[in-house]
């Protein structure tokens, strides 16, 4: 695997003392970016999950105790993505003499577009890398995430994974060899985002999808595609804002979440740069050139799904450039 980033990993390669018990903090993500289908996506300041993993007598990955989740997620180590990753890092690290107890806490909704599994998965892997004196870099973490999400949906893409764990905004050059690119971090540039309570399976979304597309819509893509990662080099929000136009993905994927339309329209009008659906949805997000422009478009845009009968959550977020901690 190649990585490319701007700045030297957090983590060294050379391992460290070990630790008995660790809380980590891992991001949630916002994938695509619009046009980017599974190749772009940038990390959040908030929301996030949280793992809390204890060192063990007894060899093996077990789950203690889940809260956040009303129930949904399984506890069985095979079926969990936090656990299941954690055994195959294990394994891959010859210690499978380790025993270790997991606590996962959900801080952020399920299902909602905001990479739930891959914050999950992250907080895992960086917890149990913190725990045996941290063996891996994070790049060399991301093929054990990577396994994490297609536990979870049944697809092992990186576009909420890589930037959950290398933070920033991250580009997936290939998949076959995995070569990640993680993007500069344009200044000024906020993120407003917004959860409308309706439910938008991710494998349900993918199946709108179309599998051939026109030559003259995929250059179109191609275009957006080039032009927002240029406008995300040069720092140039116009540039950034004319390319957040998807005419792949989007128009089938708009039809699932309600008042999308009149979402997009009224962010556009509060000022936002660019507006789209942050994953499979339903979540929505849009860019923003200040923290005030992107607060009044989450008030706007939670008010307008309030009025039509909708709840919602709504983040308002810097590009979190650090991903996962320890808190």
């Amino acid at each position: 695997m190649k990585i490319e980033e701007q700045d030297k990993p957090v983590l060294d390669a050379a391992s460290g003392p070990e630790l008995e018990v660790v809380r980590v903090f891992a991001p949630a993500t916002v994938a695509n970016m619009v046009c980017g289908f599974d190749i772009l996506g940038f990390a959040l300041d908030e929301p996030g999950d949280e793992v809390v993993m204890r060192r063990t007598h007894e060899p093996g990955v077990r789950i203690r105790r889940i809260t956040g989740d009303e129930g949904r997620l399984p506890t069985a180590p095979e079926k969990n993505t936090v656990s299941a990753s954690v055994v195959a890092f294990l394994s891959h690290l010859g210690r499978t003499e380790v025993g270790v107890e997991i606590e996962l806490h959900k801080r952020m909704p399920i299902g909602s577009g905001l990479g739930s599994s891959a914050a999950s998965t992250v907080a895992g892997l960086f917890a149990v890398n913190a725990l045996l004196g941290e063996p891996l870099t994070r790049e060399e973490l991301l093929p054990f995430a990577i396994q994490g999400e297609e536990l979870a949906c049944g697809h092992g893409h990186a576009d909420n994974v890589a930037p959950a764990l290398l933070g920033g905004i991250t580009l997936i050059r290939s998949y076959e060899p995995l070569d990640v690119v993680k993007l500069p971090t344009p200044r000024s540039l906020y993120a407003s985002v917004v959860f409308p309570h309706v439910d938008v399976p991710t494998r349900d979304a993918r199946q709108m999808i179309k599998t051939k597309v026109p030559l003259k819509d995929a250059v179109v893509q191609w275009g957006n595609i080039a032009g927002l990662v240029a406008g995300i080099y040069t720092d140039d929000h116009g540039l950034i804002g004319r390319s957040m136009q998807d005419v792949l993905i989007e128009p089938a994927r708009a039809i699932l979440i309600p008042e999308f339309h009149e979402m997009r329209a009224i962010a556009m009008d509060a000022g936002a740069l660019g507006f789209g659906i942050s994953g499979s949805g339903p979540s929505v997000f849009a860019f923003s050139g200040d923290r005030d422009t992107a607060a009044r478009i989450t008030e706007q845009v939670t008010r307008h799904l309030s009025a039509a009968g909708i709840g919602s959550n709504g983040y308002v977020s810097a590009i979190n450039s650090d991903g996962p901690r320890v808190v």
